[in-house]
């Protein structure tokens, strides 16, 4: 092949991959596509996990903050909202 066919194709690929970083960067300051995990704030985290048995796992969730509990590994999943507490809202 010709080195200098190749050399245009590489140039060519680069230039397509540096347009298309620049367009996913574009979207993201637009907000019109989803932010990497890693980014912003989070909704929801898991703040704790419990196993029960081989099957069966507690999970301390926080959403929006909002504690919750959900078990899941039975027959159905349960989610159970808790109260708020005056010592967890100082936190």
């Amino acid at each position: 092949m010709d080195p200098q066919l190749i050399g245009t194709a590489i140039a060519a690929l680069a230039g397509v991959l540096f347009l298309i970083l620049l367009l996913a960067r574009g979207l993201r300051r637009l907000d019109w596509a989803p932010a990497v995990a890693g980014s912003g704030t989070r909704r929801l985290a898991v703040e704790e996990a419990l196993p029960l048995d081989g099957r069966r796992r507690l999970l301390l969730l926080r959403c929006d903050g909002q504690a919750m509990l959900l078990l899941t590994g039975g027959p159905q999943d349960v989610l159970m909202p808790l109260a708020a507490h005056p010592a967890a809202e100082a936190r």
